[in-house]
């Protein structure tokens, strides 16, 4: 993912994922695809943004707190919780964070 999201006036959410992989891709490819994916059509969903060389970092953007928490539970997204545990990452932050003022070109 290689643009920057476009977010409406704040105040809304941002959950910043920070993370190692273990070595290999165990299908993580096709999985990290699906969740963005996945992500987009969830209501309160506002966007995503996402870096990786080493440390991986992705940011995705929501309304409110009610939006993140059904994201959470999602039965699938929960799935990808499980196998990231599991097998694609060797270390893990989840941060939420109420973004308040956004400014920029």
């Amino acid at each position: 993912m290689s643009t920057i999201a476009s977010t409406p006036k704040p105040p809304h959410y941002a959950v910043i994922f920070s993370s190692h992989r273990t070595e290999g891709d165990h299908g993580y490819a096709a999985m990290a695809e699906r969740m963005v994916e996945l992500a987009a059509t969830q209501p309160g969903f506002l966007g995503i943004e996402s870096a990786r060389e080493g440390l991986g970092i992705t940011v995705s953007y929501w309304e409110n707190l009610e939006a993140i928490q059904n994201w959470k539970r999602h039965a699938e997204h929960v799935e990808a919780q499980r196998l990231g545990r599991r097998q694609l990452y060797s270390e893990f932050r989840v941060r939420i964070a109420k973004v308040e003022r956004e400014y920029g070109m």
